[in-house]
């Protein structure tokens, strides 16, 4: 309201006094206001000596300008007719202007009502909206990983081109670790932002927030591996450190957690900081299929949906078999197809395709496949179980974002893309995410995929001199 009032002060300053009280006006109202305005005019050379018209005399422009500041500011009405009484006789032109100063004055609200909604929705959108987690990623801070901005379109279109089918041929495996470190440089900005630090699925739990379900599903593993203060253990594939930071916490234990792409590595370091377990928690930067530490060096291991990124599930049980002490405990949550998928069934096929083009994977391995790797290489199966079925509540609930809430995030990538806030490149992966998150959710409800496979090793105690 505050144009109304200056336009208003600096009317009545100039000698414009509006009425003692103000009324609802009708448009008969008019009519008479203005045979008043003309009769005033023809009486001007009539005064009157009573006492009476002296008494009405009109108050000083300053008085005037006073009232009506305050008079507009306790009742700023649209559908109140500013009418003035005049010190002197008025041009009818005069007269004629009040009505469009009247808009002037309402246009100048609605534009400014219109300013403050608008700067509130781009907060909203930007700043409040997106962080999953109180330390979250915001919309404005998305980039690329450590991808230049003139790069990311490039990139996205050379991991495309390369995850549109299976990788079947031992030339196509070799190249799987760089286009997975593509991936996370494209996607983990956006992963933070729209879903939290964990990147993995998790049982819905009755009565339980997301963020209390994933924080279960994360903890069942430290107990799964009898994790104690004393014990040092290995993340396989730890991304920015999400399980990391609830397992050390929930523990007691010692985390070290390797990934391949060096911005997860920084995010990790700093999220660590800021949640007070940078002494308990360490982020190395490598590759889990050729781990650069010694033989025996961690009392147990976990990996949650990260090995199915390996070309070979081989390559990294062997490594974590290498790594772990005679008689430690290894925890693996697989990525597999289960024993409803038909291969002759192309809207199977369909689904399990669109899930590796989405998610970098070189393809996935059925669930029968699991045990008989991790004997190959030497542990021991203590326990094997699809946690995804039954009692288990859908865990691909999360995913069935309504149409609001994808046109509200397709909106603010598109605009910080416009605003040059966020790299060329961004709307093609939030493009390819969602187009995933489709394949999973149907995965997920026709039963033909499972991301949580768990298997629980052992590497034998007399396993000592084999590592060697």
């Amino acid at each position: 309201m505050v144009p109304k009032t200056i336009w208003l002060a600096a009317l009545v300053s100039a000698g414009w006094v509006p009425p003692p009280l103000l009324h609802l006006q009708n448009p008969s109202c008019h009519r008479q206001r203005s045979i008043q305005t003309r009769t005033a005019v023809r009486s001007r050379s009539r005064p009157d000596p009573s006492p009476t018209s002296r008494s009405h005399a009109p108050p000083k422009p300053l008085c005037s300008a006073l009232l009506s500041l305050l008079y507009f500011n306790a009742r700023p009405n649209p559908a109140l007719v500013f009418f003035f009484h005049l010190p002197s006789s008025p041009s009818p032109r005069l007269s004629l202007l009040l009505p469009r100063v009247h808009l002037v004055m309402e246009a100048a609200t609605m534009a400014w009502t219109a300013a403050v909604a608008g700067v509130g929705l781009v907060y909203w959108f930007f700043w409040v909206m997106g962080a999953a987690e109180v330390k979250g990623k915001r919309g404005v801070d998305l980039k690329m990983g450590s991808i230049t901005d003139d790069k990311v379109k490039d990139k996205y279109t050379q991991y495309w081109s390369f995850f549109r089918a299976p990788k079947d041929t031992a030339a196509d495996r070799d190249k799987v670790p760089a286009f997975v470190d593509t991936f996370y440089n494209l996607v983990t900005d956006i992963y933070e932002w729209g879903w939290g630090q964990s990147f993995h699925f998790s049982p819905a739990l009755p009565g339980k927030s997301d963020r209390d379900a994933t924080r279960v599903h994360e903890e069942r593993v430290a107990d799964l591996l009898n994790a104690k203060p004393a014990h040092r253990l290995l993340d396989v594939g730890c991304g920015v450190g999400g399980p990391m930071r609830a397992i050390a916490a929930h523990s007691g234990s010692n985390v070290v957690g390797i990934t391949i792409n060096d911005y997860q590595v920084n995010r990790a370091r700093a999220h660590n900081r800021k949640a007070g377990l940078d002494s308990q928690c360490e982020v190395v930067c490598g590759n889990f299929m050729a781990m650069p530490f010694p033989d025996a060096s961690f009392d147990g291991a976990y990996s949650i949906e990260a090995t199915c990124h390996a070309p070979r599930l081989q390559d990294v049980y062997g490594e974590v078999f290498r790594v772990l002490k005679p008689g430690g405990l290894y925890v693996s949550y697989e990525w597999v197809t289960t024993a409803l998928y038909r291969a002759d069934d192309p809207a199977h096929v369909e689904a399990i395709h669109g899930i590796e083009r989405g998610d970098a994977l070189p393809g996935l391995r059925h669930h029968d496949e699991i045990a008989d790797i991790a004997r190959e290489v030497g542990f021991q199966v203590v326990k094997e179980l699809d946690l995804a079925l039954p009692p288990s509540l859908p865990w691909w609930t999360r995913l069935k974002m309504g149409k609001f809430a994808y046109w509200r995030n397709s909106l603010v990538v598109r605009v910080l893309t416009l605003l040059r806030i966020a790299p060329k490149g961004v709307v093609e992966v939030h493009e390819m995410l969602f187009d995933t998150a489709k394949h999973l959710t149907r995965g997920g409800e026709t039963g033909i995929f499972s991301p949580m496979h768990m298997v629980l090793l052992r590497k034998p105690a007399d396993a000592a001199d084999e590592s060697k």
